[in-house]
């Protein structure tokens, strides 16, 4: 789908209420930093998408400084990323000869250009009417499935952390087969939890109150 198509869509269907975690992202085609480009190409692996407000912005520079630094980490993992913003292809191209010269390091995954607001209204970035990206600061996890996993959204004067991203997609893929549930601060190699009985007599047979619904699978992930 072009991004005119997009468009006409999303206007024509419904205002655009944002998208849910299981929800499959809405497929589009734009012009980018590494060439034309289409979400399903990226269909068969994980994909991390991002969005900032602007180029030459402070807040955004650092990110994507932190980003290129950790993009093997990510390919490690089958994860491409994939940026969005609203500026022109050709201030993408000047930001990162900037971002090269200054900090020495290349920025080589994709950053398409959105100057009407196509593709960050049809992710619920910003609403129908809006015509500025203030709103547009989100990260979503897709799965090779091209299912949205998880989403994060940070405010302008707030810098994303990559090492949580990177701690996210383990924990998305550590879980992928539906069998455990990664417990809050987990990190590779860590013990996931069993999924819950969902049987009165396993219940009632458990040795501790709480063995029936938490307890480690002794099954970890790691890197």
């Amino acid at each position: 789908m072009t991004n005119h198509a997009l468009r006409d869509s999303t206007e024509r269907d419904a205002p655009c209420a944002g998208l849910r975690i299981g929800d499959q992202a809405p497929d589009f085609s734009a012009r980018s930093t590494t060439g034309d480009i289409r979400l399903s190409d990226f269909r068969g692996r994980w994909l991390v998408l991002f969005s900032h407000p602007a180029d030459f912005t402070p807040v955004c520079t650092t990110e994507f400084v932190a980003l290129a630094r950790a993009e093997e980490e990510f390919e490690r993992r089958d994860c491409a990323l994939m940026a969005l913003s609203v500026d022109s292809l050709f201030s993408h191209f000047a930001w990162l000869r900037m971002i090269r010269d200054r900090f020495g390091v290349e920025v080589r995954f994709p950053i398409i250009e959105d100057p009407t607001l196509v593709i960050a209204q049809a992710y619920g970035m910003v609403a129908p009417q809006d015509n500025d990206s203030a709103t547009v600061r989100t990260i979503f996890f897709i799965d090779p499935q091209g299912a949205i996993r998880a989403m994060s959204c940070y405010p302008a004067n707030v810098g994303r952390s990559t090492p949580e991203m990177i701690r996210t997609l383990d924990a998305l893929q550590a879980v992928d087969d539906g069998r455990g549930l990664a417990p809050a601060n987990w990190q590779p190699g860590e013990s996931l939890l069993r999924q819950p009985s969902a049987s009165l007599d396993d219940v009632f047979a458990a040795e501790g109150q709480a063995d029936w619904f938490l307890q480690q699978s002794g099954e970890g992930a790691g890197r």
